[in-house]
């Protein structure tokens, strides 16, 4: 009985420890920079289109991060470390309208995007949207 008991608790241990890894760091390069090319920069491709920003390459980070949007100026494009308060996130996830944006959920006339790369957007902003 003492044995099943050990047993369990070092189970149980290797849980927890495994459970407080951090998650594995984004690549905004290898693997953000892919997603808003395929999925955004169509319609975000200089910067004068709508939405006032490019979402092409090395050029998003700086239309993204610590940005005001332009639909709703009191929340950041992209606020480092908040995934929830970044309406980025809010725009593909089709909850902007619920925290004073307007406009449709992107990308605009295409299929909302996968859960996978919205995890790894939302992991990306979560570690800090560094480049």
């Amino acid at each position: 009985m003492k044995r099943l008991v050990l047993g369990a608790a070092l189970v149980a241990a290797a849980v927890a420890v495994r459970a407080e890894e951090p998650a594995p760091t984004v690549s905004y390069q290898k693997e953000i920079v892919p997603i808003l090319e395929q999925n955004c920069a169509t319609c975000h491709l200089t910067g004068e289109e709508a939405g006032g920003m490019s979402l092409v390459g090395d050029a998003a980070i700086g239309f993204l991060v610590g940005k005001p949007s332009q639909e709703a100026p009191a929340v950041m494009r992209v606020e480092p470390g908040a995934p929830e308060k970044s309406y980025l996130v809010m725009k593909l996830e089709g909850t902007h309208l619920d925290h004073g944006g307007s406009g449709a959920r992107m990308p605009f006339g295409g299929f909302p995007l996968d859960e996978s790369d919205i995890a790894k957007i939302r992991a990306w902003i979560a570690q800090g949207a560094k480049s």
